[in-house]
């Protein structure tokens, strides 16, 4: 581990105050992040028809060129997200706020303001105020300090 001081600072897991279970949700969400991230980027239509169900047409190589794109974005912030989880514990407020602000702007966008005219909604477009919801409330437990702490 010596070598990679330099790359990770210490581990900060000692001073995190909050509730365990919201470092724990937020491993859900890691896994939730990174699990998707690797079928967008790597699967041969990158989820688009065989699990968003979307009728790719004649544009194809722009749809899977697109999930690719959000496949890299979401395995970024899937490794922060794991980096929190297993060594900077009290970074734990900070990634629920952006997951609130990620789901949400997917909640509005999938539901309010681009809705798909046809009705059709991918499964992420019902997970994500699911998820918005619970990382609120994630987020006020990671911020109240422990009993015990």
């Amino acid at each position: 581990m010596g070598q990679l001081t330099g790359f990770l600072p210490p581990s900060t897991n000692d001073a995190y105050r909050g509730a365990r279970v919201a470092v724990w949700f937020l491993g859900l969400l890691t896994l939730l992040t990174i699990g998707p991230a690797l079928i967008h980027s790597f699967a041969p239509d990158g989820g688009a028809s065989g699990i968003a169900r979307l009728d790719m047409g004649d544009k194809r190589d722009l749809i899977v060129g697109t999930f690719r794109w959000e496949g890299a974005t979401q395995l970024a912030l899937g490794l922060g997200m794991l980096a929190v989880v297993l060594r900077y514990r009290t970074l734990t407020p900070l990634f629920l706020a952006l997951v609130i602000v990620e789901r949400g702007l997917m909640s509005l966008h999938a539901w309010v303001l681009t809705p798909d005219p046809s009705g059709h909604h991918p499964p992420q477009h019902y997970a994500s105020p699911v998820t918005t919801a619970l990382a609120l409330v994630f987020l006020i437990l990671s911020l109240r300090p422990r009993k015990d702490a």
